[in-house]
């Protein structure tokens, strides 16, 4: 099984060759979980792909796309992507990133997820990861090693599920809206305002959005400005500029729809991404990704 350090430093036809022969090993081994550890450059792209078990996504640093006929996701630090068995998915990187991915045969346990997910990793889960990624890799573990993985998977199921997955209405005029608003995120975007661009009423409008969307605007703009920032906040702006730029009036306005979204604030999410991202120093912002997920 070639390790994640030689998939980091080998170029683009070695590191396809190299997936493609971590992909057949993980079809072979034996065992309820598998931990495995890659590091990736800035910007690699990991075409896309399937394997018969799930997966848990953790980047310990560095900010993850994941893309699915179904939509995109945005894994931060301290985040997880939970990828059911059989899902084809590609990934691409934000940074150089540093991946914990543990690979779970699909009845391992009863009450894992059944649909694809970002969720909140608890100190409780990333020191299993860590742990989890030393054990021996394959087949039935037993003593500590039995311990540790059974505890990592009774902990998956009681992962708290994060709004990092962007979903776009079926309708032409409504997604159209999305995406101009996706290009220019604002705070103060009304129903109002949504329903007379779209040629439709009030009532008619907010029906229409939350049943093609499973989210009402206010709900879905939160989440749209949450995903305009957490790359530029990952990047080092500061968090006064992020917030204006958004157009939120005040830092505080923006601090409170941060903690509400992810549950921990824009200094608290960055400080536990490892100090990378710091709200005193201005730097360059970065790329600003979407997640897009159609219905």
């Amino acid at each position: 099984m070639p390790h994640g350090r030689e998939i980091s430093h080998a170029g683009n036809v070695e590191r396809r060759r190299l997936h493609e022969s971590r992909w057949e090993w993980l079809e072979q081994v034996a065992g309820p979980a598998v931990a495995l550890p890659t590091e990736y450059p800035d910007g690699y792209h990991v075409p896309q792909h399937r394997h018969s078990r799930s997966q848990l996504l953790h980047a310990l640093v560095g900010v993850v796309l994941v893309t699915t006929r179904h939509g995109r996701w945005m894994v931060p630090p301290d985040h997880a992507m939970w990828i059911p068995a059989g899902t084809e998915h590609a990934v691409e990187m934000l940074g150089d990133v540093s991946m914990r991915s543990v690979y779970v045969m699909p009845q391992a346990i009863d009450g894992l997820p059944d649909s694809l997910r970002v969720v909140g990793v608890t100190d409780l889960m990333h020191s299993l990861i860590v742990e989890s990624e030393k054990l021996p890799q394959g087949g039935e573990l037993e003593g500590r090693g039995g311990l540790i993985m059974s505890l990592l998977l009774h902990e998956i199921p009681n992962l708290p599920e994060r709004p990092l997955g962007l979903p776009f209405p079926s309708d032409p005029k409504l997604a159209a809206l999305c995406r101009r608003f996706v290009a220019a995120p604002s705070p103060h975007a009304t129903i109002d305002e949504w329903a007379d661009a779209a040629g439709m009423s009030r009532r008619s409008f907010t029906r229409a959005f939350h049943r093609q969307t499973g989210l009402s605007l206010s709900t879905w703009r939160q989440q749209a400005c949450l995903f305009a920032a957490l790359p530029r906040l990952a990047d080092g702006e500061p968090i006064t500029r992020v917030a204006l730029d958004l157009g939120y009036d005040s830092v505080p306005a923006f601090i409170t729809m941060f903690k509400r979204m992810l549950g921990t604030s824009p200094r608290g999410y960055m400080r536990r991404a490892g100090g990378s991202a710091r709200a005193d120093v201005p730097m360059l912002q970065g790329p600003s990704p979407i997640g897009l997920k159609s219905r």
